[in-house]
């Protein structure tokens, strides 16, 4: 695999519910269905809600496409259900494709050229764009057009041809990775923030509902409060929950359903799972906590550095539980009690009991 284009997408996270970028065991159909259609229908994400109504709403009334989207945030917080809503609202169709997915020039030139007046080309992961393909969207997104060079040598003519007008939705994980000459042509950039265990609720009873399942507020709590703020997280062991209880409970989730298949699934109050404790833990028992570098921790959990660095350190870094220092990671007083290990200020201290 060419590392210059390595993602966490491209990792296969088996058997880990609390992962956000893995998306292997549900069924496109089910994941289709649980997606709102409207903004009303949208729980969460407030502010982003409230101006996208505003623009989208002013876009119809000049009777223009709506301005070029950027959404970005971490994965599994609805940028793809967003770029569904965008075009639902304006009443056009959409074009879904991913920056990997898009390899030669010739690939979006074809999207391009087979919009029609007004649609909507979603491009997730956008970042991933190689810089031959963006060259191609710049006048694409700011002048309608895009320019090809047919011929080779002496005898090559450049040739513009003129698109219909359209509304680009990019959404990515790392904002920072899009060059800037394409990051300023977006009109319209949005972050999307984690959710609340009180919208995560909401959205499990939505899912459930959706899905028929019978769930009470305490199950719907229960589930929401071990999501990590994201919606991805949050249906997918919804569904997990089910299966526990159709087969020992009465068909309804309730608390003590979701606690019990939670604990089977092995994720705690919190949310983590036992990669995530295990490498805590790792980091207390065999480096005093830390500091300790990204490498080092990777050898000792048999993980790989860029795994640990994507998927399992910005979650707890969120809640507190690790932070980076200069000279390596570190798990804070706070990671030390969720695991029940005393902290005492000085890690050689630490006593461990068998």
């Amino acid at each position: 695999m060419n590392t210059s284009t390595f993602s966490p997408e491209d990792m296969d996270f088996e058997g880990r519910y609390v992962d956000p970028h893995y998306k292997g065991e549900e069924d496109a159909s089910v994941e289709i269905s649980l997606r709102p259609k409207t903004l009303n229908d949208y729980i969460g994400q407030e502010k982003v809600k409230e101006n996208l109504k505003i623009y989208i709403d002013a876009a119809k009334r000049r009777g223009e496409p709506m301005d070029h989207v950027l959404l970005y945030g971490p994965p599994g917080l609805g940028k793809t259900t967003l770029a569904g809503i965008i075009a639902s609202e304006m009443g056009v169709n959409i074009r879904v494709t991913s920056g990997p997915a898009i390899e030669k020039q010739g690939d979006l030139v074809a999207l391009l050229t087979n919009l029609d007046d007004g649609d909507v080309l979603f491009i997730d992961e956008i970042h991933r764009l190689s810089k031959q393909i963006e060259e191609i969207l710049y006048p694409a997104m700011e002048d309608g057009a895009v320019d090809l060079i047919i011929g080779k040598g002496p005898s090559a003519q450049s040739i513009r041809l003129d698109l219909p007008k359209f509304t680009l939705v990019g959404a990515t994980t790392r904002a920072g990775q899009i060059a800037a000459p394409l990051r300023d042509r977006f009109g319209v950039i949005l972050r999307l923030e984690l959710y609340t265990p009180e919208e995560l609720a909401g959205i499990v009873t939505r899912s459930a509902n959706v899905l028929d399942i019978g769930i009470d507020v305490d199950g719907a709590a229960e589930i929401a409060s071990r999501s990590r703020g994201t919606p991805r997280i949050a249906n997918r062991l919804l569904k997990r929950a089910r299966d526990f209880a159709e087969v020992v409970g009465n068909g309804v989730i309730t608390k003590e359903t979701a606690e019990l298949a939670l604990a089977r699934m092995e994720i705690d109050s919190l949310g983590l799972d036992n990669i995530d404790r295990l490498l805590l833990t790792a980091m207390i028992r065999n480096y005093n906590g830390g500091p300790v570098g990204l490498d080092t921790i990777a050898a000792a959990i048999g993980e790989e550095a860029i795994t640990i660095e994507d998927v399992y350190e910005p979650y707890l870094m969120q809640i507190g539980f690790l932070s980076r220092t200069p000279r390596g990671r570190m798990v804070t007083p706070a990671g030390y009690k969720h695991l029940g290990i005393p902290y005492q200020g000085k890690p050689e201290q630490i006593k461990f009991e068998d």
